[in-house]
């Protein structure tokens, strides 16, 4: 890993302006992501999390402050961006490998035949290559959600961002899928915005504990945990980690 962070926020503000005035939502919000990690940002409801998600993507621009990839401010969406929701917002009417191949036929008219083979290698390590041909409306929720991560790695991104994408599962799909997206974003810089104490330090290499709103940065912790989620959380010291995030948690909440 080296000393230089592929995505940096610098001191950052941002505001949202309506008719019934302005809120302020980062405030002076500095963080770091570096090639290769994965990190996970926790804070209250509202606090300004995704508004994170979606300055990194190039879709918002800040008030005050700089948004980087590898040292050059964002100023449109990074071609090499992956931004998984938390609806998979597959088309209906394409089939899986459609949607799979849609955010590189946005590039390009013709995908090559090493991107083919990407595909299929994506399709097949999420347990999707029997139902490559089917529609959206024929899979479960935890199979769409696969999908979508199959469209988002399909485009080979510099770094991936994560806005809550197995909230609407149910808890075994949630806990089985995690394994899965962890799996396939081995080495790749991950950015994860969650409620779920549980799922951040499951995944993540760093926890950054945001305060309520206008969010700062309250607390890191390094999380040095063996394995993929689920091997994580029979770690006697991932209680303790919880613990200690919990507490912090609570007291922004409050």
């Amino acid at each position: 890993m080296t000393d230089q962070p592929l995505l940096a926020f610098d001191h950052v503000s941002m505001c949202y302006h309506d008719d019934s005035g302005e809120t302020e939502v980062l405030s002076d919000f500095s963080l770091r992501l570096m090639p290769g990690e994965f990190v996970a940002l926790l804070g209250p409801s509202g606090c300004g999390k995704s508004t994170a998600l979606s300055l990194a993507a190039g879709l918002l621009r800040p008030d005050s402050g700089r948004v980087t990839l590898r040292g050059q401010e964002i100023l449109r969406p990074p071609q090499h961006c992956g931004y998984m929701l938390q609806r998979d917002h597959l088309f209906p009417w394409l089939t899986v490998r459609q949607n799979a191949a849609l955010g590189l036929r946005v590039r390009q008219k013709r995908l090559s035949a090493r991107q083919k083979a990407h595909i299929e290698e994506l399709l097949a390590a999420c347990n999707l290559t029997e139902f490559a041909d089917a529609y959206p409306a024929q899979l479960s929720g935890g199979m769409r959600q696969r999908a979508a991560l199959v469209r988002t790695l399909s485009v080979e991104p510099d770094f991936v961002l994560l806005d809550e994408p197995f909230s609407a599962l149910d808890a075994q799909t949630r806990l089985r899928l995690s394994d899965e997206v962890r799996q396939q974003l081995r080495g790749c810089a991950t950015l994860l915005v969650t409620h779920d104490v549980s799922e951040a330090i499951s995944m993540a290499d760093r926890v950054v504990v945001l305060t309520r709103r206008p969010a700062r940065i309250c607390a890191e912790h390094a999380i040095d945990l063996p394995g993929l989620p689920l091997e994580r959380r029979r770690d006697p010291r991932f209680r303790e980690e919880f613990d200690r995030i919990w507490k912090e948690l609570d007291v922004h909440e409050q």
